[in-house]
């Protein structure tokens, strides 16, 4: 089964403070045929969170450009929409839910391709549990 990955429980597979084993356990059991679905936004939101390690000393730059490169191995599909209703979408759920817009596009996503979702963030887990989609 194919999941939409959320940045915060792909960080914990990279950042060293944020280790979870629970984490690693959801990439043991992926595979290239699984795979998971990302927002677009994912990309800018790993990026940022690796500069923020990097300058506050949480990781090496070696580490941070070894990272980019790991990120880059996994069986990842972005999902790219660009159109007025996407962002009422976005708006609707984040409103429902008392989300950002930015994670509302992580169960706007989950809803559309009938998928998990997999997160460390709390009130975008209870959303998704709401509305009845699987959470890890």
């Amino acid at each position: 089964m194919s999941w939409v990955l959320d940045s915060s429980l792909a960080l914990a597979w990279a950042l060293p403070d944020e280790h979870s084993d629970d984490a690693d356990h959801v990439l043991d059991h992926i595979s290239t045929e699984d795979g998971f679905w990302v927002p677009a936004l994912w990309w800018y939101e790993i990026s940022n969170a690796l500069l923020m390690a990097q300058q506050r000393k949480r990781i090496k730059e070696a580490d941070r450009l070894r990272l980019i490169e790991l990120y880059g191995l996994l069986p990842l599909q972005t999902d790219t929409p660009s159109h007025p209703d996407t962002i009422r979408r976005f708006q609707e759920i984040a409103l429902t839910y008392s989300l950002s817009a930015y994670d509302a596009s992580y169960l706007e996503l989950a809803l559309r391709k009938g998928l998990g979702l997999a997160t460390f963030d709390r009130r975008l887990q209870e959303a998704a549990e709401k509305v009845g989609l699987n959470t890890i």
